[in-house]
């Protein structure tokens, strides 16, 4: 009898949860109901967003209240007393689509097309779960068949996650699409990001991977158009030493490295000797004797300089005390640089740091032609170290770099913090600064460049063997002021987006982007110098 009694109050208690759990979704449902004919009716709304797109301007009308408590970035925008906005870099589908979703929830995902574009506009709207979402779904619909789109498409977002899938998808499957036209779309950036997944992963290089680079460096050259045999040699050969610099010794097998011998003479010899020496014990006496003569030649050439110094100050009046004191001053602060050689380039450093401190006390912590072309290198020696001067010169005689009181670091209490749950991020500093001290284009005298107003939180980025110094840019864009890529012999110079430009010259043109290194993305680093106390 009490088994029944227990039997038919189990029963009545299960039906009653059934009844409200139909009862909470038929209340979920009527909301998204109403909010939907919100969005669709005309009742209450108070505010209109304007798209004066020249192909199909349109007026959406929405609720402010709704807009402000549903996205970040409309209630940051809605704070001000106006009744409309303009965003004219969407179009109508877009901006309807992105409204559902702040509304009520609802987004369609019909086109798998414009996910990446979804994404980026999730970005924008500061929406971090739509965002979650998306890109949860891009990572679902990633394949075999249209990894190399989506990897194009992310450029603008520069998503590691989704990087991260197109790149275990290429190293997959690498021998089926090593010829692929695809491949050899991949830029400088993405090819050195690849070398590093493997690295990461622990994983060997094939012999078919070195034939790649190979061809793919072929096709970069030819499509430079270089007239001399020379130049195109030495364009080569740069290209070589910035993706062979990476390697470690783990990564590539005995039989693969004796293959690389037909590349010999485009090898740098940072990568031949470990290679020849540690790994496989060869003893090679005619390149023994060759990196001995490269070494004496570069004492030759030092002693040289040295003698040119000496024989143009005893052409001058010992009567000259000032520039002698000033010589001697030029001496002592940049002893050891190969780059500032010019005593105004000196005069000049020092009144735009004015701190008397830090020039008494400096030391050169890193050069790469004597610490090394990496990055990683160049991080082990500057990170923490507080105040901070970068000097660079490129093959070309162009002569810049910048000035961060805060430096790079890894304390993410000193982040701007607008990357969330990051291991990078901008770093914010008010009085970093970048400068020219050499830009014969134009007959240009040496110039400090400020940071822009409102612009502190985007002074310098932080992030850990992928890029060298880096100074000023934007989330999700691979744009800056300037920055050197993880080889630190080449990287890109967007001048304008957080510093200020000198006056005549406007952001975005040819003469901004070539301003403080000759050219957009196409100029080599001669030698890079840091500087901290």
């Amino acid at each position: 009898m009490d088994n029944n009694n227990n039997q038919i109050e189990n029963a009545n208690q299960n039906q009653n949860e059934n009844e409200m759990k139909n009862l909470e979704k038929k209340v979920t449902k009527n909301l998204i109901k109403d909010y939907s004919n919100l969005l669709n009716g005309n009742s209450f709304k108070d505010f209109s967003i304007f798209v004066e797109n020249k192909s199909n301007p349109f007026e959406i009308k929405v609720h402010k209240s709704i807009l402000s408590s549903r996205s970040p970035f409309f209630n940051e925008s809605l704070r001000q007393e106006s009744l409309s906005i303009s965003l004219n870099q969407f179009n109508k589908k877009e901006m309807e689509s992105i409204l559902s979703y702040i509304y009520y929830g609802n987004i369609s995902f019909e086109n798998q097309e414009n996910l990446i574009q979804l994404l980026e506009i999730s970005i924008y709207f500061k929406l971090n779960l739509l965002k979650e979402i998306i890109q949860k779904k891009i990572l679902n619909s990633i394949n075999y068949s249209n990894f190399f789109q989506f990897l194009f498409q992310n450029r603008n977002l520069n998503s590691n996650e989704i990087e991260i899938k197109c790149f275990e998808l290429i190293n997959q499957n690498f021998s089926q699409i090593q010829n692929n036209e695809n491949l050899f779309n991949l830029t400088k950036e993405e090819i050195i990001k690849f070398i590093q997944f493997k690295q990461e992963k622990k994983e060997i290089f094939q012999f078919d991977f070195f034939q790649f680079l190979n061809n793919w460096i072929k096709k970069r050259v030819k499509s430079l158009k270089l007239k001399k045999y020379k130049h195109k040699m030495n364009a080569k050969k740069r290209l070589f030493h910035s993706f062979f610099s990476l390697f470690d010794k783990d990564s590539i097998s005995k039989q693969d490295f004796d293959k690389l011998k037909q590349f010999d003479i485009f090898l740098p010899n940072s990568f031949l000797i470990p290679f020849e020496r540690t790994i496989f014990e060869i003893q090679d006496k005619k390149k023994d004797k060759k990196i001995e003569n490269k070494e004496k030649e570069n004492q030759k050439m030092k002693k040289e300089i040295k003698e040119k110094w000496k024989k143009k100050v005893a052409k001058m009046k010992p009567t000259f005390h000032l520039f002698r004191k000033e010589f001697e001053q030029l001496q002592k602060i940049f002893a050891d640089s190969e780059i500032i050689k010019d005593i105004e380039y000196v005069k000049k450093l020092q009144e735009w740091i004015n701190d008397n401190d830090f020039f008494s006390k400096m030391k050169k912590g890193f050069s790469a032609k004597r610490d090394g072309f990496s990055s990683q290198n160049w991080h082990k020696a500057v990170d923490g170290k507080g105040k901070t001067l970068v000097i660079i010169k490129t093959e070309d005689n162009f002569i810049f770099g910048g000035f961060t009181q805060v430096g790079w670091t890894n304390d993410k209490s000193k982040w701007s913090g607008i990357y969330e749950n990051q291991d990078y991020d901008f770093i914010q500093d008010q009085n970093a600064f970048i400068f020219s001290l050499r830009n014969d284009k134009g007959d240009r005298k040496p110039e400090k460049f400020r940071i822009q107003q409102d612009q502190e939180k985007y002074a310098i980025y932080y992030r850990l063997s992928k890029y060298g110094p880096y100074f000023g840019g934007k989330k999700g864009f691979l744009n800056c002021d300037f920055f050197l890529d993880s080889s630190l012999q080449s990287g890109y110079s967007n001048f304008g987006i957080t510093f200020c430009l000198p006056n005549g010259i406007y952001y975005g043109t040819t003469e901004s982007r070539s301003y403080l290194s000759g050219s957009y993305n196409s100029w080599v680093v001669d030698e890079l110098e840091t500087y901290f106390i």
